[in-house]
């Protein structure tokens, strides 16, 4: 079960934030551009504009997934250590050590006279 829900978080860390910028994204983007007179190689595409919303949004969701995929990825959190961002929240302010086991220790060798 435990498993479960970490992977569940894990999930709703890339989607949701995903989803949020892909809303912003798609409003910002079909703002500025018209659907019909976007040409894909030169061609035109015969859809409908709902059709070039649906896959407006699901390529800046695409986007934006990826993105948060690789940053949760550079980060470690999808490693092997089971780490994520609550515990790099718990560590002491600059800290750059894993665990606060660490950071204790280097915390008390500045401390001394």
């Amino acid at each position: 079960m435990d498993t479960t829900r970490k992977l569940g978080r894990r999930l709703m860390w890339i989607l949701w934030p995903a989803f949020l910028a892909a809303v912003v994204a798609e409003a910002a983007f079909f703002t500025v551009f018209d659907p019909f007179e976007l040409h894909f190689f030169g061609a035109p595409l015969d859809v409908s504009r709902e059709v070039m919303y649906t896959m407006g949004f699901f390529g800046f969701w695409l986007l934006a997934m990826t993105s948060s995929a690789l940053t949760l990825l550079l980060e470690g959190t999808l490693g092997a250590s089971g780490r994520g961002p609550q515990d790099v929240a718990r560590r002491p302010a600059g800290c750059p050590m894993q665990s606060d086991a660490q950071c204790s220790a280097v915390r008390e060798r500045l401390q001394r006279p």
